[in-house]
């Protein structure tokens, strides 16, 4: 089931038996045809961001938890109900960043489909170990050399961070 009708997909997933069919679509292979909204800038920037998720190959695993990302005037953020990424200019500055930000939030989507905490000291700590997984798979796929070594400046970072977990 590689994109069936989206239609059968809830278009908000808050009640229990909303979760439950979102859940049972993405674990028999429904994928999300990403949207993302906002200002030229932020969209073609975003898109260099999803390219890299390609790159890294976790474009499945990102299609799979995530429906939109909406440019907003605010903090970034996960919108469960919605399935989709609220971000902000600053979020998608950096693109590497920008897409191991996303690979987090599709991670946390993905605990909340299945019933887990998703918010709070060991949520994040799993968030956190899910994007460094990321980098570290773009970092042994990309070609770029810039790519590879923004990776391995934000990995040196969040593991530094992990110490104090």
């Amino acid at each position: 089931m590689n994109n069936p009708d989206a239609s059968e997909f809830p278009k908000r997933i808050y009640t229990e038996d909303e979760v439950k069919l979102a859940k049972a679509l993405t674990d028999s292979g429904f994928r999300h045809r990403v949207k993302v909204k906002g200002s030229a800038d932020f969209r073609q920037k975003t898109k260099q961001a999803i390219n890299l998720i390609r790159t890294a190959g976790y474009y499945d695993f990102f299609r799979a938890y995530v429906k939109g990302i909406q440019e907003i005037d605010g903090l970034t953020q996960l919108r469960q109900a919605e399935a989709s990424i609220w971000a902000n200019e600053y979020t998608i500055k950096n693109p590497v960043d920008a897409a191991s930000i996303f690979i987090q939030k599709a991670n946390q989507m993905k605990e909340y489909l299945e019933g887990k905490l998703y918010y709070g000291g060991q949520a994040e700590k799993r968030s956190d170990q899910k994007r460094v997984e990321f980098l570290e798979a773009l970092e042994r796929k990309s070609c770029d050399t810039n790519t590879t070594a923004e990776c391995a400046r934000l990995i040196k970072l969040w593991k530094e961070s992990s110490l104090v977990y």
